[in-house]
């Protein structure tokens, strides 16, 4: 079976975004959910994976209205494929305006 971690970094001051709120899905079931710790990760969601495709939803809008930051996206949702037996790390830069992610290690 696969794990899985995140990371989100917050571009606009350069450091780890702690306390946002991440959500795993697999199709509508909501399987697990955690919060940033001060690194800015979420170092396990779910048990262990099976092959599918599952979804990511971070909590964006809370965590700049808690920073008094205006932002475009209230949540960041990134559907990802486990495709095989390993360890599944999303990673999430963000900004108010803009994000980006990519497959990890």
């Amino acid at each position: 079976m696969s794990t899985l971690s995140t990371h989100v970094l917050d571009a606009v001051c350069g450091a780890p975004a702690a306390g946002v709120t991440v959500t795993l899905y697999r199709q509508e079931r909501r399987l697990d959910a955690g919060e940033t710790d001060a690194d800015g990760r979420v170092r396990a969601l779910g048990d262990a994976l099976e092959p599918g495709t599952y979804r990511l939803v971070f909590d964006t809008g809370a965590y700049f209205a808690a920073r008094e930051i205006e932002t475009f996206y209230p949540e960041v949702a990134i559907a990802f494929a486990v495709t095989e037996e390993r360890h599944y790390h999303v990673p999430l830069l963000l900004s108010p305006f803009a994000f980006s992610t990519y497959r990890g290690s």
